[in-house]
């Protein structure tokens, strides 16, 4: 045990303040968008926008990518959106790839649990990176993308002028103060939101009283990576502790505080020193450590009642924080960052009716409330807020010991894509019904592996590898073959500028190579979308389905797609 802290073995470039041209102090351009907060959540969203053609400018307060480990689990999902952000190379050549965990009642493995994990998939099912990390690859993707991404570090937004037009901001920096002008506002600033307050807006939901320490260490282990956690262990008795290995030997401890404990004496290193030797002798980790960052935490389950106001969008912390439990946290705002940018696009390109945009609110808060249910459950076992609940939890851990139905109960259910049901945009679900199997709309676009035939070559790739920044129409056919009207409707569509792409999927391999197709050579992609000749699925920028048809005409196609860009507000 070594009682100095270490630098992580990463070093953040640091960035300067730069002042715009300004007349009377007012930035002399005005903005499309601008996103306030540039952690993972407002770089996906410069990203996505940049994808779209779309230009924003991301003000960040701080001089460089943030300090300690913070969000250190990313899913599958996140992983996809990443790909399609341009960024994913560096989270997984640095990042650890895991498929389960453990979890311990004092000495003994009570649950060992395994996420969904098949041939078909393309990604794992989760990737420890550290947030730092996971910030510099974003940055590393928006610094390429200079031209549409306008990032201006230490400056800090000192207040908002909303109006149903577009808003002002009043920013502070080292070199000086200003205003600019934006058409539209993204709050990515966290859960401390500078623009949510200002704005006079308030979270809503449970916050818990249990709290966490949280303490990065470096050590050199060759455990495999996988989650652990460890109730009423001996290191700790009466708490829960959550390990997590992250690459560069830095171990992520997360372990509660007991009831009573002064939370200033408990983050002081001399207290935190002892119970992380404790925890690493119990587990049997011997060798040398140091300890890097420590701070503490405590599980909040609150959103906005809504994330849209006129011209502010919410996204990521500043719309909602949820438990730490399940790793929701950051993916959840990826998701928003992923939904938000497409929808902001079009609107911004003239494209869509700002409408589209409510439609923003209605699925992330949907998702949020899924996400809060499950980060609820997950807390309410890991840091129990009363007598009832701390008697139910050592009732279920004393019983799964012995008994192995009862251990689903301690899985700490973690993220998983979000099926938006109750979407405004999915075409009426009479189109669905001849389906009896297959994503329905509103949900995620499944993997499966193709052979992608394109320009005359072919490769091995996935069903996610076609989806771009646009709509894809998804045609089965036995032979790759397209109707002359869905033709046509390309046509009028690209004509409209609209982001749109038609793909042939076939059942078998031929050598008509007019057009750009893929082919199900594994067997299992027309059963997976319950697909006959003829079948085809609308599926939208970020992924999900929009509409699905045994046998559409092109007038059914473009009505739903209409239906979704023109979607009236009930704003």
């Amino acid at each position: 045990m070594n009682a100095e802290f270490k630098p992580y073995p990463f070093t953040a470039t640091k960035y300067a303040a730069c002042i715009p041209a300004l007349n009377d102090g007012v930035e002399t351009k005005r903005h499309a968008v601008t996103i306030v907060g540039g952690g993972p959540v407002g770089l996906c969203v410069a990203l996505g926008l940049a994808n779209h053609g779309v230009a924003s400018v991301l003000i960040e307060a701080d001089d460089s990518v943030c300090y300690g480990s913070r969000a250190i689990c990313i899913s599958r999902r996140s992983l996809e959106i990443i790909e399609r952000l341009g960024a994913l190379d560096g989270f997984l050549e640095t990042g650890l790839p895991w498929e389960g965990g453990r979890s311990f009642y004092r000495d003994t493995e009570v649950l060992h649990f395994r996420m969904p994990q098949d041939e078909n998939q393309k990604l794992p099912p989760m990737v420890n990176l550290a947030q730092y990390h996971i910030e510099q690859f974003l940055l590393d993707a928006a610094e390429k993308r200079s031209d549409l991404i306008d990032i201006r570090w230490q400056t800090r937004v000192a207040a908002i002028d909303s109006r149903p037009d577009g808003a002002t901001l009043s920013l502070s920096t080292p070199e000086g103060d200003y205003a600019l002008r934006s058409d539209w506002v993204v709050a990515c600033d966290g859960g401390r939101s500078t623009i949510r307050e200002a704005l006079g807006l308030q979270l809503k939901g449970t916050s818990y009283e249990g709290r966490y320490v949280i303490v990065d260490i470096e050590l050199e282990s060759d455990r495999p990576t996988e989650r652990l956690a460890y109730f009423d262990p001996s290191s700790n008795p009466g708490s829960t502790v959550l390990v997590h290995k992250q690459p560069d030997n830095v171990w992520r401890i997360d372990y509660q505080l007991r009831d009573g404990e002064d939370a200033d004496e408990a983050v002081k290193p001399e207290n935190v020193m002892p119970r992380v030797q404790s925890l690493l002798d119990m587990m049997g980790e011997r060798g040398a450590w140091s300890p890097i960052w420590i701070t503490i935490y405590k599980a909040n389950a609150l959103t906005l009642e809504r994330y849209r106001h006129d011209r502010v969008l919410f996204a990521g912390d500043a719309a909602h924080l949820v438990p730490i439990f399940g790793v929701r946290g950051a993916n959840s705002g990826i998701d928003d960052a992923d939904n938000l940018a497409w929808k902001l696009a079009l609107a911004v390109r003239g494209l869509a009716s700002d409408a589209l945009l409510d439609s923003y609110s209605d699925e992330r808060v949907f998702a949020t409330h899924e996400n809060l249910s499950y980060g609820t459950k997950s807390t309410e076992f890991m840091a129990p807020p009363s007598f009832a609940f701390d008697l139910m939890r050592r009732a279920v851990l004393s019983l799964a010991v012995k008994h192995e139905g009862v251990r689903s109960l301690i899985n700490p259910r973690q993220t998983s894509a979000i099926c938006y049901t109750e979407s405004p945009l999915n075409a009426a679900p009479g189109e669905s019904c001849a389906f009896t199997a297959g994503p329905v709309p509103g949900a995620v676009l499944p993997e499966c592996p193709v052979t992608i035939v394109a320009r005359g070559s072919e490769r091995e790739g996935h069903l996610t590898d076609l989806i771009g920044p646009c709509f894809a129409l998804l045609h089965f056919s036995e032979d790759g073959s397209i109707p002359a009207e869905f033709a046509a409707l390309e046509a009028a569509l690209d004509e409209r500028k609209l982001p749109f792409r038609l793909l042939a999927l076939s059942a078998h391999a031929h050598t008509d190579q007019t057009r750009d197709f893929a082919h199900d050579h594994t067997g299992r992609l027309f059963a997976m979308f319950d697909a006959t000749p003829g079948t085809l699925y609308v599926i939208r920028p970020d992924g999900h389905v929009l509409a699905r048809w045994k046998a559409p005409h092109a007038a059914q196609i473009a009505a739903a797609i209409d239906s979704a860009l023109h979607l009236r507000s009930t704003h």
